[in-house]
Protein backbone atom coordinates (compact mmCIF):
# COMPACT_ATOMS: atom_id res chain seq x y z
CA UNK A 1 0.00 0.00 0.00
CA UNK A 2 1.30 3.67 -0.80
CA UNK A 3 0.36 6.72 -1.23
CA UNK A 4 2.21 9.66 -3.52
CA UNK A 5 2.46 12.91 -1.05
CA UNK A 6 4.17 15.73 -3.35
CA UNK A 7 6.38 13.86 -5.24
CA UNK A 8 7.78 10.80 -3.29
CA UNK A 9 5.85 7.71 -2.69
CA UNK A 10 5.43 6.87 0.30
CA UNK A 11 4.25 3.59 2.15
CA UNK A 12 1.00 3.31 4.07
CA UNK A 13 -1.56 5.29 5.41
CA UNK A 14 -2.08 3.47 8.43
CA UNK A 15 -4.13 3.64 11.11
CA UNK A 16 -1.73 2.54 13.91
CA UNK A 17 2.03 4.04 14.65
CA UNK A 18 2.27 0.10 15.14
CA UNK A 19 2.66 -0.70 11.70
CA UNK A 20 5.92 1.87 11.03
CA UNK A 21 8.83 0.45 11.25
CA UNK A 22 11.75 2.63 14.03
CA UNK A 23 13.56 3.72 10.99
CA UNK A 24 14.78 6.96 9.19
CA UNK A 25 12.20 8.53 7.70
CA UNK A 26 9.73 11.26 6.63
CA UNK A 27 6.34 11.24 8.21
CA UNK A 28 2.97 12.56 7.15
CA UNK A 29 -0.02 12.17 9.39
CA UNK A 30 -3.12 12.67 7.04
CA UNK A 31 -6.67 13.08 7.92
CA UNK A 32 -8.85 10.54 5.41
CA UNK A 33 -11.82 12.18 4.33
CA UNK A 34 -15.35 11.40 2.09
CA UNK A 35 -14.04 13.80 0.00
CA UNK A 36 -10.08 13.39 -0.22
CA UNK A 37 -6.87 13.29 2.31
CA UNK A 38 -5.93 16.31 3.76
CA UNK A 39 -2.54 16.38 5.09
CA UNK A 40 -2.47 17.55 8.66
CA UNK A 41 1.20 17.96 9.49
CA UNK A 42 4.65 16.59 8.28
CA UNK A 43 7.95 15.32 10.26
CA UNK A 44 10.50 13.53 9.84
CA UNK A 45 12.80 11.90 12.70
CA UNK A 46 15.57 8.65 13.10
CA UNK A 47 12.94 6.48 14.51
CA UNK A 48 9.81 7.42 12.62
CA UNK A 49 7.30 4.73 14.77
CA UNK A 50 8.77 6.31 18.10
CA UNK A 51 8.26 9.60 17.42
CA UNK A 52 4.97 9.05 15.61
CA UNK A 53 3.90 6.98 18.71
CA UNK A 54 5.05 9.71 21.62
CA UNK A 55 4.29 12.78 19.28
CA UNK A 56 3.48 16.34 21.28
CA UNK A 57 1.19 17.45 18.38
CA UNK A 58 -1.06 14.49 18.75
CA UNK A 59 -3.81 16.06 20.03
CA UNK A 60 -3.90 19.07 17.73
CA UNK A 61 -4.31 15.89 14.96
CA UNK A 62 -7.08 15.01 16.51
CA UNK A 63 -8.60 18.53 17.04
CA UNK A 64 -8.22 18.97 13.23
CA UNK A 65 -9.15 15.84 11.91
CA UNK A 66 -12.39 15.73 10.48
CA UNK A 67 -12.36 12.10 8.91
CA UNK A 68 -9.60 8.88 9.88
CA UNK A 69 -6.38 10.05 11.21
CA UNK A 70 -3.69 7.96 9.27
CA UNK A 71 -0.14 7.82 9.04
CA UNK A 72 2.08 7.65 6.10
CA UNK A 73 6.08 7.15 6.13
CA UNK A 74 8.67 7.96 3.22
CA UNK A 75 11.64 5.78 4.54
CA UNK A 76 14.90 7.52 3.70
CA UNK A 77 18.44 8.10 5.56
CA UNK A 78 18.98 10.88 3.75
CA UNK A 79 17.97 14.29 3.32
CA UNK A 80 14.99 14.51 5.94
CA UNK A 81 14.91 17.77 6.12
CA UNK A 82 14.93 18.83 2.79
CA UNK A 83 11.99 16.77 1.85
CA UNK A 84 10.20 17.91 5.08
CA UNK A 85 10.72 21.12 4.14
CA UNK A 86 9.98 20.87 0.94
CA UNK A 87 6.55 19.32 1.68
CA UNK A 88 5.78 21.86 4.47
CA UNK A 89 5.91 24.71 1.83
CA UNK A 90 3.91 22.73 -0.88
CA UNK A 91 0.99 21.18 1.81
CA UNK A 92 1.21 24.04 4.62
CA UNK A 93 0.18 21.56 7.17
CA UNK A 94 -2.63 23.01 9.93
CA UNK A 95 -1.08 21.10 12.64
CA UNK A 96 2.37 21.43 11.67
CA UNK A 97 3.48 24.79 13.39
CA UNK A 98 7.10 25.07 14.02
Amino acid sequence: MSITIGRHIFEGPYRSADNLKDQSGVYAIIDRRANGNVVLDLGESGMVRTRVASHDRADSWSRCRQGVLEVAVYYTPYARTAIEAELRTQFNPPCGER
